[in-house]
């Protein structure tokens, strides 16, 4: 099996999807029944800060194209701030597009907070108490469409709230289903402990449901992953004939050895998971189709966009840095073109 790292081609460097005046972040692409190639990311003014912005601030959009490599071209947003009553009232993030049968199921994390909204200038950041009641309120839920235009029709409770006295205790978010072709559903998602005022380490968890309109089951009492062992983030899994495949962010390098990289994994039954022999999915050195190679500050949140049964593109959120989105003056959303 030839490494996923060796799939890569040069990415285009006028493709995926950025706007002015936005922080862009979390694509995720799905072709519609207009055959068009819809990319469901989030945004949120560059009026605030790219971190934490995006926990008070955040909303899902969809932009289109006539190819998968793009560009995208803006046209809605797909779920709003509605008010901080609801579980995502303030804030829609971490959008994950996928389709069984007529529906269209987008995964994504919301959050809400009742204190005033931030404005310009008004130094917010991570000590503030909205970004800290907002991180606390991060949950998982389902939004449904019969077609990618719309309308999506929104819960009234998240598909993963949090569990006292376990591993996601304080937040669960990042998103990451497998549907089966039954209906059932595989989600793997990213969880913290609560720990009083700070919160724990990220771990990764596993929940099931028989069908994707639910309930959600976690399915371990323990991380998948070993914290102490595997520090990773924003993973993208898919079925195959052996059970499943993952790609996810090397927070440390320790894993793929780079930092920031892209891991490979495979698992029987999406619970017990090792090690590709060569790890090393992908990396923040990027080659451009006009010849040039650029270490991104960022490439994380990673998708792989499926066509007839074979995964064609990686769509990945990305900054210019350096030394990561702290110091991004922009963030867009890149695709890489993938030997088939």
């Amino acid at each position: 099996m030839a490494r996923f790292a060796e799939r890569m081609l040069p990415a285009p460097r006028e493709g995926g999807f950025r706007m002015e005046g936005y922080w862009v972040w979390c694509g995720s692409v799905i072709q519609g029944e207009d055959g068009r190639f819809h990319m469901f990311a989030s945004r949120w003014p560059k009026t605030l800060p790219m971190h934490p912005g995006w926990l008070v601030a955040s909303e899902i959009v969809r932009a289109v194209s006539d190819t998968p490599e793009g560009p995208y071209r803006f046209e809605e947003v797909v779920l709003p701030a509605r008010g901080a009553e609801y579980w995502d009232g303030r804030s829609t993030h971490n959008p994950h597009i996928t389709k069984h049968g007529d529906h269209y199921l987008l995964y994504y994390m919301g959050s809400t907070h009742p204190l005033m909204e931030p404005t310009p200038g008004d130094g917010f950041g991570l000590d503030d108490p909205r970004c800290i009641v907002a991180r606390a309120n991060k949950r998982v839920g389902l939004a449904t469409a019969t077609s990618v235009y719309g309308p999506w029709k929104r819960m009234d409770q998240p598909i993963l709230p949090v569990r006292p006295g376990h591993f996601d205790s304080f937040l669960t978010s990042n998103p990451a289903p497998c549907i089966h072709e039954d209906g059932s559903v595989l989600l793997i998602y990213k969880a913290r402990k609560y720990e009083g005022i700070v919160h724990g380490a990220m771990t990764i968890g596993a929940a099931q449901a028989d069908h994707w309109q639910g309930p959600y089951r976690v399915l371990s009492e323990e991380p998948i992953f070993p914290p102490a062992k595997f520090h990773i983030e924003d993973p993208f899994i898919w079925k195959t004939e052996d059970g499943y495949e993952l790609i996810a962010k090397d927070m440390e390098g320790t894993l793929c050895g780079e930092k920031h990289g892209g891991i490979h994994a495979f698992s029987s039954n999406g619970l017990d998971w090792r090690l590709a022999e060569e790890p090393h999915a992908y990396s923040r050195t990027v080659q451009w189709d006009d010849g040039t190679v650029q270490t991104m500050g960022n490439l994380e949140r990673p998708f792989l966009l499926f066509q007839n049964g074979r995964a064609t593109h990686l769509f990945a959120a990305v900054g210019d840095g350096p030394g990561g989105f702290r110091h991004a003056e922009n963030t867009w959303n890149m695709v890489i073109p993938l030997q088939t």
